[in-house]
């Protein structure tokens, strides 16, 4: 095992007794993980708690791309970096064109990704319309999507907080969504996918209630 798997376990098992301890965070599972297959891990976003919670949550490295603000704290920054996430600029299109070759770069090498698909974060906690590039994503890739609902983190720090509250939060793995080349080719199978990732989401949302 090298150092850097070594420090990243490290870092991960500190925030998840950390998170436990603190918010009383709690993992749900609708079925469970595949280990010879990776995943795009498709969370709701209310808070720039969540990597940080699907980071420790996920019993697996994650790579992702943040915004490069999140980088900016140097003590935040450096765990999120350690839990897998990469900064890009939301105002560089050319930086979020290579964010998406770069997404397509790790999926092909075998590793899992995650990726909120609301685009940015939600103003009130709940789940918002769903942008289209986790279905590019996942026709390029064939790789099946987990949907992922996180529940609290917005209690805990919402867009604007720098403090983190001590709110309960809980994560829900929901049934993945195979790539079926046949159901989720072209344009029409792009929105397929988006649709079912929706639905999925909502009622993880519904059930989280």
């Amino acid at each position: 095992m090298t150092l850097d798997k070594i420090f990243y376990g490290f870092v991960r098992m500190f925030f998840k007794i950390l998170l436990t301890l603190y918010n009383r965070l709690s993992v749900k599972w609708m079925e469970r993980l595949p280990k010879d297959k990776n995943m795009i891990v498709a969370s709701n976003h209310c808070s720039n708690l969540d990597p940080l919670v699907v980071g420790v949550a996920f019993p697996r490295r994650l790579r992702y791309f943040a915004k490069e603000e999140l980088f900016r704290p140097f003590l935040f920054g450096k765990i999120i970096r350690i839990l897998g996430a990469v900064p890009v600029s939301r105002a560089d299109s050319s930086t979020a064109a290579a964010a998406l070759k770069g997404l397509l770069r790790f999926l092909e090498e075998g590793r899992d990704v995650l990726i909120f698909p609301e685009g940015a974060r939600s103003s009130d906690g709940k789940l918002q319309p769903l942008e289209g590039g986790v279905g590019l994503i996942a026709s390029h890739s064939k790789v099946a999507i987990l949907p992922v609902f996180i529940k609290g983190s917005y209690d805990a720090m919402p867009p604007g907080a720098f403090m983190v509250k001590p709110r309960k939060i809980t994560v829900i793995f929901g049934k993945s969504i195979p790539f079926d080349p046949e159901i989720h080719k072209g344009k029409e199978g792009r929105e397929k996918i988006m649709e079912e990732l929706a639905n999925s989401l909502c009622a993880l949302e519904s059930q989280a209630l």
